[in-house]
């Protein structure tokens, strides 16, 4: 062999394929001819040079045939991709045409072994031997390409195929809430920690007078207020003193004590339609949603027909302003707006007098909201109410104040605060929306015996409803209708 590589390195001229090779010399004669032919000489004969077959980086990397020696291997030739993902590296064939033996012992293999599909299960011999040589060795992509269209594959433990498209789902519009189901999820934290220790407190216990003193002490931090808690204590006592009571006893009680506190209060919001323009004066602490409350209420009464105007009384605010004038826009009322800082009170006097030429039948004013311990803004109100009270002396005719709902006993004192200087005549609890403290409606109404017009469970323009003792009294009793 290494005289067959020698010859074929540093042989001149073009050799016939077929020429038959030579036999092998004893060892003697050709260490000879090899330090004969590895011995320089001064050549006459004027003969071209072949071209060195094997290029310089493959002779000294040893990385295998070159494309042309492939070519020449014979069968592999029409294959693009490397056959070295089955069989070992190709040595080079002497230019006699002698295999190698390792070849031939690879080829035989590869022929006897079966070959494993993707799905990790073993062809039979038998069929892998009616392929050519070149096909066993086609890329992973090329046969995911052929069994694609024709059977679907049995990967093994640990491997999946790709997963289908999910089909399109059709969207189904979650059922909407009752008003009553809204009304339970905005007091739901009131109701489930009150329900909750109510029942701790009446477990395996009999009703004495250290028990009513605790369940008194619960209804006060629930801010139900003192009065109220004192109802239900008095009641309980009166039905079950010295027997078992369980938590449904005591919630019945309780939604039937608040009920009682909370109807007289239950009243609708009375226009004087008869008398033009109607003014709503709409006061509140910064937060409590004045400016949504008014947009609700516009949306109310324009859709029944009635001729609205809300004024941007809050001139603190841009975007109050801004709000206010994107309520008047969608629900098809007029608007009037000034200049950001402006007098609020020349304000209200310029829309009541165009509310008045241009016939509207109701005026809603939006105020900046202010503290009730800040004595100089509580002063601006006083004198917005003087100004529209010259205009027209019952003029306004309705005073709303806005309370959150999350603000507990501290709404309390906003209510007497803005009683004494803006003349509050009704009350809209807001933002009952899961975090609020719902019970101090029911102390404010035992206090201050307020009109309660509405209450407002979210944001939307349908979230503002009537407000209904019995519903409120059940949803924090935790009852159901």
């Amino acid at each position: 062999m290494m005289v067959s590589f020698i010859k074929r390195v540093f042989t001149f001229g073009d050799r016939p394929v077929d020429q038959p090779a030579p036999q092998d010399a004893p060892d003697q004669v050709a260490d000879a001819s090899v330090q004969a032919e590895l011995e320089p000489k001064s050549r006459d004969e004027d003969l071209p040079v072949a071209a060195d077959p094997v290029a310089p980086v493959e002779m000294d990397t040893a990385g295998g045939p070159s494309d042309d020696v492939v070519a020449a291997v014979g069968e592999t030739a029409d294959v693009e991709e490397e056959p070295a993902a089955i069989l070992p590296g190709v040595e080079e064939t002497s230019d006699l045409g002698v295999v190698p033996l390792s070849l031939l012992e690879a080829e035989a293999a590869a022929e006897t072994a079966p070959v494993v599909a993707h799905g990790g299960e073993p062809t039979p011999p038998e069929a892998s031997d009616e392929q050519p040589a070149a096909t066993t060795a086609l890329s992973e992509s090329e046969e995911l390409a052929e069994d694609a269209s024709s059977t679907a594959h049995v990967l093994p433990k640990g491997f999946s195929t790709a997963k289908p498209e999910a089909e399109p789902v059709a969207i189904v519009a979650k059922p909407s809430l009752t008003w009553f189901q809204r009304l339970r999820a905005g007091l739901a934290r009131t109701s489930s920690q009150l329900t909750g220790q109510i029942s701790a407190l009446f477990t395996k216990r009999k009703l004495d007078e250290q028990t009513l003193e605790e369940l008194e002490d619960l209804l006060i931090q629930a801010d139900l207020g003192v009065e109220t808690a004192m109802r239900i204590a008095d009641t309980l006592s009166s039905e079950r003193y010295g027997r078992d009571v369980t938590g449904e006893d005591v919630s019945r009680i309780m939604s039937a004590e608040i009920t009682k506190v909370l109807t007289p209060v239950a009243q609708p919001l009375q226009l004087d339609l008869d008398h033009k323009p109607h003014v709503i004066l709409v006061v509140g602490v910064n937060g409590t949603g004045k400016t949504t409350t008014i947009g609700k209420l516009a949306a109310k009464l324009s859709g029944s027909g009635l001729k609205v105007m809300l004024a941007a009384g809050d001139t603190f605010r841009a975007a109050a302003i801004e709000q206010l004038k994107i309520w008047a826009d969608r629900t098809g009322s007029e608007f009037i707006g000034t200049k950001l800082g402006a007098d609020a009170a020349g304000l209200a006097y310029d829309a009541f007098e165009q509310a008045r030429a241009k016939k509207s039948d109701v005026l809603i004013i939006d105020t900046a909201g202010r503290l009730q311990n800040r004595t100089e803004l509580m002063a601006e109100l006083e004198k917005i109410v003087r100004v529209l009270n010259k205009l027209d002396p019952d003029a306004p005719h309705t005073v709303l104040q806005t309370l959150d709902a999350t603000t507990g006993q501290n709404a309390m004192n906003q209510v007497e605060i803005f009683r004494n200087v803006a003349g509050v005549s009704g009350l809209i609890m807001t933002k009952l929306d899961g975090t609020a403290r719902g019970g101090i409606l029911v102390a404010i109404a035992a206090k201050h015996k307020l009109p309660v017009y509405f209450i407002g469970v979210g944001e939307g323009v349908d979230d503002l409803e009537p407000f209904e003792a019995q519903d409120f009294a059940h949803a924090i009793a935790g009852l159901t209708h």
